[in-house]
């Protein structure tokens, strides 16, 4: 059969696509914790501030103690996987990522990011994340299977992950109490602003702006276009956060030059408070007033629980526009081939939205092409395109795709598969499908 080339797209209701890098070692050594007399005064001059709208000294205090400040221990977070940008970009997208409860989204989110963006925005931002979570069987998992997925964009320098060892932190232990909390409740937001440090300290000499982000949401089409539009827009006025999220530390967008402040206040203040509430006060301190939002926000949040408790907490941007349904948003999956793939053909992109392609130098009877979900998602429609531009060049002649649900202890295969149906002129989109397509999923081509 001649070269065969392939374009898988899976639609579902419960997914979305899945920023950064920098040198090999980044040791952090800057102001540590101002000693309590000095955070006394601090928290004087806030609460001073809130009642009196006069804040210009307030910066000029704020700088004076960093400077007096005793040395904090050097961090070494370390690049795990990927190599940073040759030259400076436009953007660095950045975010810390934990274990969840219920499962991780980071992948969705990635994808997400890439899929959302053309090539040719893509060459304009690096995404660096943090893995933050301490678990060494976690962290190993999402190394691999970071690399495995995202391959092209790693190669490509689009893609850095960092990690930074525990030894690395502030003590979690006899933290202060706010409002009679427990002890776990008061470290989970004390750790998640350390990680931010971490990851914005490390992101702040490779771009001209920093975006921060979750680990678990979707983006919209074309978000960087939107943000560098805007950036240039608000070029010649005073502005210290761009927010196009409503939501928490989602969608919020710095001055690279601004970070170093940022990753002092987040450390100095890390019992007082979660890390977007302490943004409010660095926006007192750098004399932003108010909160400079854009709709339709570009970032929606998809996890459905609280990342502390595991609790059912449904965080949704009203703000944020759906895609029209015959806009596909494939989730984070794994994509597994029997056929004979050259070396210069990648197999994610028989499954990414952008205009790449993957292709094969044959296929036989039997030959598969299977798309694994990894996180359930409702399946609602389903296309298959095979061939190129030009009418009926390459098609795939023959062929069907199923669909796999009940995976049992199996890694790329499923305990049953139902028929989506058989590829006419080499595709195949079927929509409505049943309830019982609430899957794991495995679509294959055959």
């Amino acid at each position: 059969m001649s070269n065969l080339l392939w374009r898988l797209i899976l639609i579902a209701t419960a997914g979305v696509f899945p920023i950064f890098f920098f040198i090999k070692e980044n040791p952090f050594d800057t102001a540590s914790f101002l000693s309590l007399e000095e955070k006394e005064v601090v928290a004087w001059q806030r609460a001073r501030m809130q009642i009196n709208p006069g804040r210009t000294k307030h910066l000029e205090t704020f700088e004076l103690m960093q400077k007096n400040s005793e040395p904090l221990k050097k961090v070494n977070s370390r690049i795990v996987i990927g190599f940073p940008p040759v030259e400076k970009k436009l953007l660095t997208i950045g975010i810390a990522s934990v274990q969840h409860p219920q499962g991780s989204y980071l992948l969705t989110t990635l994808q997400s990011l890439f899929f959302a963006s053309s090539s040719s925005e893509r060459k304009h931002f690096i995404v660096l994340v943090h893995l933050a979570d301490p678990d060494p069987k976690w962290l190993s998992q999402m190394i691999s299977n970071i690399s495995t997925l995202f391959k092209p964009y790693i190669q490509a320098r689009q893609l850095v992950v960092i990690n930074t060892p525990l030894k690395s932190y502030l003590s979690l232990k006899d933290l202060k109490k706010n409002f009679n909390d427990i002890p776990a409740y008061v470290a989970f937001p004390s750790k998640q602003n350390m990680d931010y440090a971490f990851l914005m300290n490390f992101a702040t000499n490779h771009s001209d702006y920093f975006l921060m982000i979750e680990d678990d949401v979707k983006c919209a089409p074309g978000f960087v276009t939107q943000i560098a539009t805007t950036v240039s827009a608000w070029e010649n006025k005073h502005w210290v956060t761009l927010e196009f999220s409503q939501l928490g530390f989602i969608g919020k967008l710095f001055h690279a030059r601004d970070l170093p402040r940022f990753v002092h206040f987040l450390l100095l203040f890390h019992q007082e408070m979660p890390g977007d509430c302490l943004l409010s006060h660095f926006h007192d301190l750098l004399m932003q007033e108010p909160r400079i939002h854009f709709f339709p926000s570009l970032f929606q949040h998809i996890d459905n629980y609280s990342s502390f408790e595991g609790k059912f907490n449904s965080l949704e941007d009203k703000e944020f526009k759906e895609n029209d349904i015959g806009s596909p948003s494939n989730p984070a999956a794994s994509i597994y081939t029997n056929l004979n793939v050259p070396h210069d053909s990648v197999l994610i992109n028989a499954y990414s939205l952008d205009r790449n392609f993957f292709y094969a130098k044959s296929a036989e009877a039997g030959s598969h092409l299977t798309v694994v979900l990894d996180i359930p998602a409702e399946v609602f429609r389903v296309q298959v395109l095979t061939g190129s531009d030009l009418k009926g060049k390459n098609w795939l002649k023959e062929g069907h795709v199923e669909l796999g649900f009940d995976c049992t202890n199996r890694i790329n295969d499923c305990d049953d598969y139902i028929l989506l149906g058989l590829l006419v002129n080499g595709s195949l989109n079927k929509q409505s499908l049943g309830r019982y397509e609430l899957i794991q999923g495995v679509p294959r081509v055959f």
